[in-house]
């Protein structure tokens, strides 16, 4: 069945414009709710989480409305983190769990993501089939069986003992002193207060949010600020959160910054050595540096390469029985913790690593060498299919054969945004500008 509202991450769109709308949520509640009340029996719950956006209130009463017509228990969490409901709905025996955001795009940006009962992101064909029951006929429960809808008080302190949980027992963070960038998200309270609970020293920037502020010039797509905050609290380390904080970036004493694939390379490493990760083998997406696939070959060890969406690379950590994944973008899916990417979690483990070595953060940041990759957006309009057109094809194409055997292309849709993400590799820097320049143009052109 093919997929017509969901992306590579939910639904998602601009708020209040099609399919982000309020009656679009409501379809979609119901449609999730008759989906997982096919038994027909009563007493099925849902956990909605959301972010901090404005059109968040929105979204979240017009699920509620949705989901409890067809009979679901709707428990409300407020603004937390993506993890927490994938943690929350397994902990509370959810039948489904819903997360309300557009995780590091703009405020103007929303977004609609389902958890199944184990706390995992649907399937593809579980998505197709709760699109048929939008475009078909909802049936919606009897007037007796209308769910209710209760709102949870503690559920970002349930996720925030969790977290600890997974931070080395006897370990404490005294004398590291941390800027934590929460990107004015769904992390603004969570993750300030657990890096303190740990006996950490905290800087907390990006925890005023109004609506609005939400990845705005802040987060794990905008580190120049907690560099700024880094350098001028003379901090030991900065961990930068998006907005819904299942990504992570983090920041050395000067600033530099470590992407999702240096941070798996450090993880996967000490893994290895200590026999913790499972089939010699790292998951990550195409997208992920020719470097990290050298340096764990180097020591024994494999890249698994997936499609881009942190979702493809639970599924194949999943289908291999891989416990180690994640994205170059910050999204570290650790499934021996959490059922999706948690940059809070990671961040952790980041932090562990400090205090267990006493290496500052300079050495840990710096895994492998890079091959120079460049990556380039070009912005559509809707209708347009720039990749589909002659004069595009045959731009990447010509490109493809110049850069054969010296690096790698990879032309792809964004599944979140109406992008073309042009990405390249190649050791020879001027090549690599060139051939990207030239499918960016022809793309360009196209639209």
């Amino acid at each position: 069945m093919t997929r017509k509202l969901f992306g590579t991450d939910g639904v998602r769109g601009r708020a209040n414009a099609f399919p982000m709308t309020a009656d679009m949520a409501l379809r979609l509640g119901a449609a999730a709710g008759r989906f997982f009340r096919r038994d027909g029996a009563a007493g099925h719950r849902v956990v909605i989480g959301k972010d901090t956006r404005l059109s968040g209130y929105m979204l979240e009463n017009a699920l509620t409305a949705g989901l409890t017509s067809t009979g679901m228990n709707v428990l409300l969490l407020g603004p937390v983190p993506t993890p927490a409901v994938g943690f929350l709905t397994r902990s509370m025996r959810a039948d489904v769990g819903v997360m309300i955001s557009a995780s590091h795009n703009p405020h103007q940006d929303n977004g609609i993501k389902f958890f199944g009962p184990d706390g995992f992101k649907l399937s593809d064909e579980a998505e197709a089939e709760i699109e048929a029951i939008v475009e078909g006929e909802i049936q919606y429960a009897q007037a007796d069986n209308i769910g209710r809808a209760k709102r949870i008080e503690d559920g970002r302190g349930r996720y925030q003992e969790f977290v600890k949980t997974t931070f080395p027992a006897g370990v404490r963070l005294d004398g590291l002193k941390v800027v934590i960038d929460c990107a004015n998200g769904a992390a603004y309270k969570a993750a300030p207060e657990v890096l303190w609970e740990l006996g950490a020293t905290v800087v907390p920037i990006g925890v005023a949010p109004n609506g609005t502020n939400i990845n705005d010039r802040c987060g794990s797509t905008y580190t120049q600020t907690a560099a700024e905050a880094v350098v001028a609290h003379g901090a030991d380390v900065g961990i930068c959160l998006d907005g819904d904080a299942d990504r992570v970036m983090i920041l050395d004493e000067t600033g530099r910054v470590a992407d999702g694939d240096q941070i798996m390379a450090m993880l996967a490493t000490r893994w290895a050595e200590e026999g913790k990760l499972r089939g010699g083998a790292l998951v990550a997406t195409v997208m992920s540096n020719l470097g990290l696939e050298r340096h764990l070959a180097a020591r024994g060890l494999r890249l698994e390469r997936t499609a881009v969406g942190d979702r493809y690379v639970v599924e194949r950590m999943r289908a291999g029985g891989f416990n180690l994944g994640g994205e170059q973008s910050g999204h570290i899916v650790m499934t021996d913790y959490a059922t999706t990417g948690d940059g809070l979690i990671a961040g952790l483990q980041f932090l562990a690593e400090m205090a267990r070595t006493g290496h500052k953060a300079s050495t840990l940041v710096q895994q492998f060498e890079t091959v120079p990759q460049l990556l380039k957006n070009v912005r559509f309009p809707d209708g347009v299919k720039p990749l589909e057109q002659a004069a595009v094809k045959s731009v990447i194409e010509a490109n493809a054969a110049r850069i054969k055997g010296k690096g790698r292309i990879l032309i792809r849709k964004s599944g979140t945004e109406p992008l073309i993400r042009v990405m390249a590799e190649c050791e020879d820097e001027a090549m690599l500008l060139s051939v990207v320049n030239e499918i960016v143009g022809a793309v360009e052109a196209a639209v």
